[in-house]
């Protein structure tokens, strides 16, 4: 992953074990001075989403234990691969796109971000600029030409 995607794993990890935590704790002994629990749905609404914050906690801190760290600053080449952001023409359309590779869990098409497993990533590593790569989507097989790789 990014050292971006690092950071935002990690500063959601702290917002969950300094704020979300302590709320649903405080949630939870709320519900429970209510009274009878086996009928207080205030008290496993609060078990539940405390369960949910618990194992947000855990899937992040697994992810950062397991993650290799790539600062993108640091590359640099021609041929496309982790990290690089690319600008490329639609065969068919003519339109334009640009996007980063990124890893998984940072992956948004919106934000311009494709995940290096996804397959317009995989035809594009190794490429460079004015190659065309092809790629299967659900419609058929698009074309795209790539215009330019760029290091941020």
């Amino acid at each position: 992953m990014t050292v971006e995607g690092y950071t935002t794993l990690d500063e959601e990890l702290k917002r969950l074990k300094t704020l979300e935590r302590p709320a649903v704790i405080a949630a939870i002994s709320e519900a429970r001075s209510h009274g009878d629990l086996s009928e207080n749905a205030e008290y496993h609404a609060a078990k539940e989403r405390q369960g949910w914050i618990e194992g947000q906690i855990a899937e992040i801190e697994d992810k950062m234990a397991r993650a290799q760290v790539i600062d993108v600053s640091k590359l640099s080449g021609s041929q496309i691969k982790f990290g690089a952001l690319v600008s490329l023409i639609d065969e068919d359309t003519k339109e334009e796109a640009r996007y980063q590779i990124v890893g998984e869990h940072e992956a948004d098409v919106k934000q311009g971000r494709v995940s290096i497993t996804s397959p317009l990533a995989r035809a594009m590593i190794g490429k460079e600029g004015g190659d065309v790569v092809e790629v299967n989507t659900p419609g058929g097989v698009k074309a795209y030409e790539i215009t330019k790789v760029e290091w941020r």
